[in-house]
Order: C-alpha cells, then structure tokens, then sequence
C-alpha cells in the first residue's frame, strides 16, 4: 500500500490530472472532496477520455473518474484485496482505517506480495 496519495480535484483537467500522474510515476489519482475519496481516475480514463473526445484534455476529471470507488479497510485481507480487483476489473483500491483515507493499493503492490 502507498501512503503517499495523488489527488486531484473533480475540476482539475485531464491534461492536469494525467500530467501529475505521470510526473509521479503512478497509474491513478483519488479525487477527494471534503476529506473523502469521491472519484478515482486512473490511466485508463485517460484513455477513455482521450479516445472519446479530441478536447477531452481540457475537460474536468470529474466527467470521467469512477464515482465512489470500491475501497477497502486497512485490515483487509491481501487475498481478498486482489479478487475485489480482479472481480471488479479494475487495479486501484482506496484504503480506509475506519473512514479516514490512509492510503491505495494497486494490483502490482498485491503481485508483488504474492500467495
């Protein structure tokens, strides 16, 4: 799990919220409103997003991030970490201690544990 979390704004831009993704090196960025993840959009709403629409880079996140995303507790299992992800089809989970944000796992932090 990585602590060290990229968020955006839902009115940050395409181009802004896959500019600071890459600058970090990272496939997705929350989206947090009010202390709580609302949205995540991740490298392949860029590719969505891009391939929809030739302005779609000046259009804000919020039109293309995952609304509520499937989160996970701190305590969850690494197992059922990787078939929530796996099941659902996607490779981010926000994770909560309690309802505080403490930070995403992705399916290759979860390889990189394996079985």
């Amino acid at each position: 799990m990585s602590k060290d979390l990229v968020a955006v704004e839902r009115t940050a831009t395409v181009a802004e919220a896959a500019t600071l993704m890459g600058g970090r090196h990272v496939g997705s960025a929350l989206v947090i409103e009010d202390g709580r993840a609302t949205g995540i959009f991740t490298e392949r709403d860029v590719l969505r997003a891009l391939a929809s629409d030739f302005d779609a880079a000046h259009h804000p996140v919020g039109d293309w991030m995952t609304h509520d995303p499937m989160t996970v507790d701190v305590e969850t299992d690494v197992r059922a970490a990787r078939d929530l992800m796996l099941d659902g089809g996607f490779r981010h989970l926000p994770v909560l201690d309690g309802s505080e944000l403490v930070g995403i796992v992705s399916i290759r932090d979860i390889s990189r544990v394996g079985d």
